[in-house]
């Protein structure tokens, strides 16, 4: 393992580093190795030292070989002409610049920056490009819902390799982009002057507009095509594994087709999408995932369930799916090797060596169907290894089969290195390999049925490792991920049997495949039943710190837990004194699992005639009656100060577990003193968006919500914090995505009033998720009309400034059709701007007059597009920005944020402080008090 270990790191350690010292690198593996071959031949002495030699010289030997095989492998990231591209597009667009990723289109920006919808500037020079690509996965679908306002925007991710580059040093004349030809320069039917052509082997991340998805959406792995693209700056929208990021600029053309394996591949995970056609909605999207990783068509509601529970794994194909088939084939593991073998291998009286070739065949298969995703591959190599060694007649070590396949795919693929979900499938079954045998032994002990045990430790082990991972890329924890996935395991396997089933007879026969796909369809729907309902309870997915002090305070927190475990529910022998000279009580080898067995007690008629029988006397004729040995209240089973111990901690874990579960404001205040108390306004910092907070005063779980950002779990995260459980109404300023589909997370467990949005429904896909939300939560839906006045409590109103009925927002956009409130909060006054552009600000100034304002929400999350005359006649003293960290907008905008400091405001921006809550009644009591928390980009 320490190898393994060894060599991962190092892997990890140089793709950080970005270092470009390949030379320097492939000398140090070579000396590395050198001394790795010196402790072998030169070190002498006993068996220890040899063991410490020959350890430190394999350590040596995966880091040599580690850096060797990261070198070369990331080597075309940096050469070529794409990457050179991408480096040459970087300089243009150097700093204060950016490109809208999510729009799929790279906008150049200068120190003043559009950042409006459509407002696009054309590529630097030279970024244009012919490209042939092999395609190495399926196109993923990709909507920018979370970012702003081109929410809705739908585009394809697409991973391919790029073989062949023309660059354009010349002009292009006489034809463009033609999908049709049977041209194999790469040109797409252009003549091009001062074209070069370069071979190469540089894997890209392919950006397919929504224009031109679907002549993309099918194409398959293998597949080899041709197109027109736009090289966008090092460093966007790409992944770790890539040398940059493409936007295509039309359809394919395709040069090759996909090979016979792929073909069949996509043929049969198209029948299985097509047999599960006529199932409920929930099982329908959640089979092809279960079965294949097949989770396109899986609604963002349903897979945040998952998520929420901790059962996602269940839809990321990996070692569970892996072992079911082959258990299928070559029966349980543990006795795959013996002659009680189970499976059909056996039933048909296949060899082993030859069940062994079926099974890693049957794995390679299992690859190519449920693509290489890093829990597969993981999956597959053990396996690989396992078979290996069954089939040369070797004792099966699952701990060590698990060492090396983990080496062997660092090896081939060091990316992996830096895969979350390869480190999370890592972990996951190491767990399971170390602590969940020991804990289900364990519970055995305690008396626990086997299956039980197992299933309990198992979860439980998996979720111990693979947690304090988690919070280091998504800061929350679930409490209810153990029980929710001891009740998902139950479904599971029949789940995936009939799937598999469905998928293999799909082109024979689309009858029995949809048969097969509706019985797989019941525990399927169970999953999701599961899911839905774990989501639903409260405390079901809390916040947690983010970053390496979430990964440490969790560790702790584990092992803290572990501890208090062992030391509530001791095993029986615990219960039982030592030291007993009873023959029944000396035993040899290790511990057999299932209760132990209490040293009989000496007969009551007469006293023990040594001290040793004595002390073996049984507990339990001084036990209190019906008391079983090992029970928290069993007076016997520990001295006094220990069952004190051991009922203090009991104590102190129900009423933490309590408080993690309810989060009373009251006491989370007096922890982390937030939420402070009198709050007028606060802005939660929901990433690139906007959610404020307007609370009443006297009532502390009652508020005005306007606007609900663009994350439903964040802004649900927030309004608990808060305490927020009513709501006598929600103001969504305008429908694009980063301030409405928070939408379900404000909704979520509360009692809300009524929902008012602007008069402009736009983006009408937006539009139209309100208008469904708010219609299956039984809210009434009004409209937002100019000058309309309301009260929520005594010192709390508001007036809508905007839109005017005069103005004709369509021609300008969903922005400047945003409600802009100006509310009353005490002897405060607050202006609301939402998205508002200049030409709207001015006609607001124009036509209302709102007069100085003690609070600013500064517009656009401070977009450099202002109105100043605005800002001037509101004469803010304190202005607040909503906006996410390290957006792809620009925002705000540095020249907003000056010109407001000149006016004499005071600039908070959510990025960088986290929360914002407004304080005081009256202006000169006005201040502010922040509460970090971790913000989108």
């Amino acid at each position: 393992m320490l190898p393994t270990v060894a060599a991962w790191a190092v892997t990890a350690l140089l793709l950080s580093s970005n270092s470009h010292a390949t030379t320097a690198l492939l000398y140090g593996a070579a000396v590395a190795a050198g001394t790795a071959v010196a402790l072998l031949l030169l070190v002498r002495g006993g068996d220890r030292s040899r063991r410490t030699a020959a350890l430190g010289a394999a350590v040596l030997l995966t880091a040599a070989a580690a850096t060797t095989c990261t070198v070369l492998r990331t080597a075309d990231l940096y050469r070529g002409p794409i990457p050179a591209l991408a480096r040459a597009a970087t300089a243009a667009d150097a700093p204060p610049t950016g490109t809208d990723i999510n729009s799929g289109l790279a906008t150049s920006t200068t120190a003043i920056r559009d950042s409006r919808p459509g407002a696009v500037a054309g590529p630097p020079p030279g970024t244009q490009v012919t490209v042939e690509l092999t395609i190495t996965g399926d196109p993923r679908p990709r909507t920018s819902h979370a970012h702003g306002a081109d929410a809705g925007r739908h585009m394809l991710l697409v991973d391919a390799t790029a073989v062949r580059v023309t660059t354009d040093t010349g002009g292009t004349t006489g034809g463009s982009s033609n999908a049709g030809s049977s041209n194999t320069s790469g040109t797409s039917g252009a003549t091009r002057h001062g074209a070069e052509t370069t071979q190469t082997d540089t894997p890209i991340t392919l950006i397919v507009q929504e224009r031109d998805a679907a002549s993309w959406q099918g194409l398959l792995p293998s597949a080899r095509v041709a197109t027109l693209a736009r090289v966008l700056p090092a460093g966007e929208e790409g992944s770790s594994d890539t040398a940059a990021a493409l936007v295509a600029t039309g359809p394919p053309r395709l040069l090759a087709p996909p090979n016979w394996t792929q073909r069949l591949a996509g043929r049969l995970r198209a029948g299985l999408r097509q047999a599960c056609a006529g199932l409920p909605s929930d099982a329908r999207t959640l089979l092809p995932g279960l079965v294949v990783g097949d989770t396109d068509a899986m609604p963002d509601d349903l897979a945040q369930a998952f998520q929420s529970t901790d059962l996602v794994h269940i839809t990321a194909v990996s070692g569970a799916n892996l072992s079911i088939v082959l258990a299928l084939l070559l029966g349980a593991p543990t006795r795959s090797g013996t002659a009680e073998r189970g499976g059909l291998a056996a039933f048909l009286g296949v060899p082993l060596r030859v069940a062994a070739l079926l099974g890693a065949a049957l794995t390679i298969a299992f690859v190519i169907l449920c693509r290489p995703e890093p829990s597969v591959l993981r999956a597959a190599a053990t396996g690989l290894v396992s078979l290996l060694a069954l089939a040369l007649g070797r004792p099966r070590q699952a701990l060590s089969a698990l060492a090396a396949g983990v080496l062997l795919l660092l090896l081939v693929d060091p990316f992996l290195a830096r895969s979350y979900g390869f480190l999370l499938s890592v972990l996951a079954t190491t767990g399971l390999l170390t602590l969940g045998r020991r804990w289900a032994e364990g519970l055995h002990q305690r008396g626990w049925p086997h299956s039980a045990a197992e299933a309990v430790a198992c979860t439980a082990s998996a979720q111990v490792l693979c947690a304090p991972v988690t919070v280091l890329f998504a800061p929350r924890i679930s409490l209810v991920g153990i029980p929710c996935n001891l009740l998902a395991e139950l479904a599971v396997m029949p789940a995936t049997l009939l799937g598999f089933a469905a998928l293999a007879v799909a082109p024979l026969s689309s009858g029995v495949a949809a048969f097969l796909a509706g019985m797989a369809g019941y525990p399927t729907q169970w999953l999701a039943v599961v899911a839905r309902a774990g989501a639903a309870l409260p405390g079901a997915e809390l916040t947690w710190t983010a970053g390496w002090r979430g990964t440490a305070t969790l560790a702790l927190g584990v092992l803290a837990a572990c501890y208090a475990g062992r030391l509530l529910f001791p095993t029986a022998q615990a219960t039982e004194v030592t030291g007993s000279s009873h023959p029944g009580a000396a035993r040899s080898g290790p511990a057999q699992p299932g209760p132990a067995q209490p040293v009989p007690a000496q007969p009551r008629s007469g006293p023990p005639t040594t001290a040793g029988s004595a002390a073996g006397r049984s507990t339990t004729a001084d036990s209190g009656a019906g008391e079983p040995p090992g029970s928290l209240l069993s007076p016997s089973s520990f001295p006094r100060p220990r069952r004190m111990l051991r009922l203090a901690v009991a104590v102190v874990l129900t009423l933490g577990l309590v408080v993690l579960l309810l989060r009373p404001p009251a006491l989370v205040r007096i922890a982390t003193g937030w939420p402070v108390a009198g709050a007028r306004l606060v802005m939660c910092s929901v990433g690139q968006g906007d959610l404020l907070v307007l609370p009443l005063a006297g009532r502390s779980d009652t508020a005005v919500v306007v606007d609900t950002g663009p994350d439903p779990t964040a802004a649900d995260d927030c309004l608990r914090d808060l305490g927020v459980t009513r709501i006598p109404l929600v103001v969504l300023t305008h429908f694009h995505a980063d301030h409405s589909a928070g939408l379900p997370g404000v909704l979520h467990g509360r009692a809300v009033g009524a929902i008012e949005t602007t008069t402009l429904a736009a983006p009408a896909a937006e539009a139209a998720k309100v208008t469904a939300l708010a219609a299956s939560a039984h809210v009434p839906l009004l409209r937002a009309s100019p000058g309309e006045q309301r009260t929520a409590a005594p010192e709390l109103s508001w007036q809508v400034l905007w839109p005017n009925a005069a103005f004709d927002p369509v021609s300008s956009g969903p922005n400047d059709a945003s409600v802009s409130l100006l509310v009353t909060a005490g002897r405060l006054r607050f202006a609301l701007l939402g998205d508002l552009e200049p030409t709207a600000q001015a006609e607001l100034l124009r036509t209302t007059h709102p007069g100085p304002v003690d609070v600013l929400k500064v517009a656009h999350h401070g977009s450099v597009h202002q109105d100043w005359a605005l800002a001037s006649a509101l004469h803010p003293r304190l202005a607040l920005i909503s906006v996410g960290a390290g957006n792809s907008y620009g925002h705000p905008s540095p020249r907003t944020v000056d010109r407001l400091a000149a006016l004499g405001a005071t600039v908070l921006r959510t990025d960088r402080t986290g929360d914002i809550a407004v304080l005081g009644s009256t202006p000169a009591t006005l201040q502010a008090v922040v509460h970090p928390r971790p913000a989108g980009g």
